[in-house]
């Protein structure tokens, strides 16, 4: 592990500081433009069917939730400021959206004529959108780095980032869509066709639709601004490759190829719903996987040379770089001393990681985080759990995974019946 593959970050990302950088007015301005030219979309959305736009902003917001927090958590080790995050999902949302609006109808009108009325009708969505949408996202993680670089320091860095303009552009565009759906079934201001497009464009295609493709293009954002070990051609080949892959895919995702080849119903819902979202997803799942554990190793080894079991033990050590063992740390330790336990060593965690990245900018300012970890160190010592270590695998974790995916598939299958029927 070298510095050039995971750069150290240089503190937070306060406002105060981020309005000394020129291009953050610039952003704000594009912000400013792209929020007045959606309240203005959705003025109109709602004064014609206002009950359905409400529903659509609540439902789409609460699905929002999830998936922000799971993008947040990627990089649980060296966290991204709130600050940027909210600027990336704006941009997503406000930027990108208003943009691809009118291009995108424009440049189905080109193949239209360039092409033919029926080229259009078959590929237009297809062709003219991911070429607008993708441009616009990956533009929102360039945006990021003008603004904050500092603060673009791993490859992991531009997933996230790359993730939370997916995430904003999916949730303000399915708005606009359900509402649109509404207006196409003209039978007034109903809910039935917004809860339609929910379940299609969010709960079914929202795991492998923009958040994927933003998070796949910002994987090579983050390439090649990190990678200074390497070449810049092999640098910018490597992002255009990522842009290539996220515009491939949601073309492969907007395309009507296997749309008549499997049938009707809910299998042959789901068999399109695969064979179009799992290869994007198990490219990015792979991505994530290799960025988190460079940065893992980069970290931790930086806590390893303290040798302070006060600090951090080598049980921990062998814990904190993985997810999966993070979590059945917090599993164990709730086993043990209960949701006290629980909640000191994701406490615990969290003052290990933040004393990883500053040791790995070499800051003297390392007490705050020190003193956080005594305190939760000492809370566990009185609950009998001094270690914040995964321990054997229990049935009952077994037990709720079984019975967790078993819901999950009845939901999905319901979800899939209920469109696969219409």
């Amino acid at each position: 592990m070298t510095a050039a593959a995971v750069r150290p970050a240089q503190g937070g990302a306060r406002i105060s500081a981020l309005a000394r950088v020129p291009a953050f007015w610039v952003v704000a301005a594009l912000l400013l433009a792209g929020a007045v030219r959606m309240a203005q979309i959705a003025g109109r959305l709602a004064s014609a069917y206002p009950i359905a736009t409400v529903a659509a902003v609540l439902l789409f917001a609460l699905l929002a939730v999830p998936f922000w927090l799971v993008v947040a958590e990627l990089d649980f080790l060296e966290r991204e400021p709130l600050e940027l995050l909210v600027l990336a999902f704006a941009w997503g949302g406000l930027v990108a959206t208003s943009v691809s609006i009118p291009a995108s109808t424009a440049l189905e009108d080109l193949v239209a004529k360039l092409g033919s009325p029926h080229l259009a009708a078959d590929w237009g969505a297809a062709l003219a959108a991911p070429s607008v949408e993708e441009t616009a996202k990956t533009l929102g993680v360039v945006a990021i780095v003008l603004v904050a670089r500092t603060q673009v320091n791993s490859v992991l860095d531009g997933v996230v980032y790359g993730a939370m303009v997916g995430l904003g552009f999916q949730i303000v565009e399915d708005i606009v869509f359900a509402v649109g759906a509404v207006a196409l079934a003209g039978q007034g201001d109903q809910v039935q066709p917004v809860i339609a497009t929910f379940l299609l464009r969010g709960f079914l295609s929202g795991v492998w639709s923009h958040t994927l493709f933003g998070a796949l293009a910002g994987a090579g954002i983050g390439y090649l601004v990190v990678r200074r070990d390497r070449r810049p051609a092999h640098r910018v080949g490597a992002a255009l490759l990522a842009f290539l892959g996220a515009w491939a895919s949601h073309v492969l995702w907007n395309s009507p190829l296997l749309g008549d080849g499997l049938g009707n119903g809910a299998l042959a819902l789901l068999g399109i719903l695969l064979l179009k979202g799992l290869p994007p997803l198990l490219l990015i799942l792979w991505l994530v996987r290799r960025a988190h554990d460079r940065e893992a190793d980069y970290y931790v080894g930086r806590l390893g040379t303290l040798r302070d079991p006060e600090l951090i033990t080598e049980g921990e050590l062998g814990v904190l770089g993985s997810g999966a063992a993070r979590a059945a740390a917090r599993r164990y330790a709730g086993q043990q001393a209960g949701h006290a336990g629980r909640r000191a060593v994701r406490r615990l965690q969290r003052a290990q990681a933040r004393l990883a990245v500053e040791l790995s900018r070499a800051s003297k300012e390392t007490g705050a985080n020190c003193d956080e970890i005594r305190v939760q160190r000492k809370t566990l010592r009185g609950l009998g759990h001094p270690e914040a270590i995964a321990g054997p695998r229990s049935w009952r974790h077994t037990a709720s995974t079984i019975v967790t995916t078993v819901v999950a598939i009845a939901v999905l299958w319901v979800a899939l019946s209920a469109l696969g029927g219409a």
